[in-house]
């Protein structure tokens, strides 16, 4: 409630609650499967999300070659699954599976835990017409938006100018090319699968293109906007989310620049985005607080979440359990420092790739990232950390790297 967003919370037990919108809320989603419309209550197990994000800040969301070649059966079962047109459920041809995914696959991650101190996420809410939040979004150190979202002199004022990464769906790609006109910086983060039309657009141009890690995350909030707190998450610090529709007195679903898809589901969405702001994952900023000055004063401390992330795995493991850094790393692979493989591309790309800077992420020496970056990396004694797929907290592929690295 101190929140603003009209949402009340009512406690089950140490782990459980349930949020409930404000009764008149207007839920206009309608589930054909089921014949039901959007529910106005929400329930949660506050342990398992703060197991799940806190592992978040840690992890690897960008598909990389390290991760197929220590996955079991990596390039075999997995590397099928993100390739669209391939016509075999496994990669029993694995030279074949490899030019698909080379255009998009860095050797290993080209994005370190917080290389980014704060970062905006921009979703595609017509409530960003509401207020002026353009500035604001762009003294982010880098933004994040979704799929065909204009970012031009028309909306400026409302979602800002600075784009650093979009991430795409599979749909999209035929309209990329016109989208990125102009923001050849830009990264592209395609969020399921890769096909030969897309890999085609990549190739023609300048800009660094990867693969989302692709989990399934069966929680409380779909969709490309919450895939891009993902991303963000694993990359900065502050996560500030824009345009994702969170006040109570919902009438509609709209979008800034076009009339919206049908299949969102608003409410449910709603409903997590202020229960991950209680647990101080993101900041959310919405029309509905824009005429008073933001107090983040009632989101717990970064030492009170750390307490209950040690109380949530007391539960969910027991007294003995493991309780280290890499506790819940069931797979392990290494690099050798000698020898960091290939940047993404491909012998086809076009002269317009070939003599961009779209392999500066692949590149950058480990020296020009922030300090607070290379300290969590010496902190996490160099070891990147994968989800392996799904809910499952303790499954991950961890991969050890040299902590002297230079890339």
């Amino acid at each position: 409630a101190n929140r603003g967003l009209g949402l009340t919370a009512h406690l089950v037990d140490l782990c459980k609650l349930t949020l409930k919108f404000p009764e008149g809320t207007n839920s206009t989603w309608y589930n054909e499967q089921f014949k039901v419309f959007e529910p106005l209550e929400y329930h949660y197990d506050i342990c398992d999300a703060i197991l799940l994000w806190e592992q978040y800040r840690n992890m690897t969301t960008v598909l990389t070659r390290e991760y197929l070649d220590a996955r079991p059966d990596g390039w075999l079962d997995y590397a099928a699954k993100r390739i669209a047109q391939l016509g075999a459920d496994k990669c029993y041809n694995r030279t074949l599976c490899e030019e698909h995914l080379n255009v998009l696959l860095p050797a290993k991650p080209p994005f370190h835990p917080r290389q980014f101190r704060t970062c905006a996420v921009v979703g595609n809410s017509g409530d960003l017409l509401k207020t002026e939040f353009g500035e604001e979004i762009d003294s982010h150190d880098a933004v994040i938006r979704d799929n065909e979202a204009p970012v031009n002199e028309k909306y400026a004022k409302y979602v800002g100018l600075k784009r650093d990464f979009r991430l795409v769906v599979r749909g999209a790609a035929r309209n990329m090319i016109k989208i990125l006109k102009g923001s050849n910086d830009e990264v592209l983060i395609i969020k399921s699968v890769t096909h030969k039309d897309f890999n085609d657009m990549i190739k023609s141009i300048p800009n660094p293109v990867y693969l989302f890690q692709g989990i399934v995350l069966r929680r409380g909030a779909k969709g490309t906007g919450m895939k891009s707190i993902e991303l963000a998450l694993s990359m900065c610090d502050i996560v500030d989310i824009y345009g994702f529709t969170v006040d109570p007195g919902y009438t509609e679903w709209t979008r800034y620049f076009s009339t919206p898809r049908k299949g969102h589901n608003p409410l449910q969405g709603r409903a997590y985005y202020q229960l991950l702001e209680c647990l101080g994952v993101i900041r959310i900023h919405s029309p509905m607080r824009a005429k008073r000055k933001q107090d983040w004063s009632d989101v717990p401390s970064r030492e009170m979440i750390n307490r209950a992330h040690a109380a949530a795995l007391h539960f969910k493991r027991g007294p003995d359990g493991q309780l280290g850094q890499f506790g819940s790393c069931k797979v392990w692979g290494n690099v050798d420092p000698d020898n960091s493989g290939p940047i993404s591309g491909s012998s086809d790309m076009s002269d317009v790739r070939k003599h961009s800077n779209y392999s500066k992420w692949e590149t950058m020496p480990f020296k020009s990232i922030r300090k607070e970056a290379q300290d969590h990396f010496k902190q996490m004694e160099g070891v990147s950390m994968y989800k392996i797929d799904g809910n499952k907290l303790d499954d991950l592929v961890c991969v050890r790297h040299s902590v002297n690295s230079k890339g």
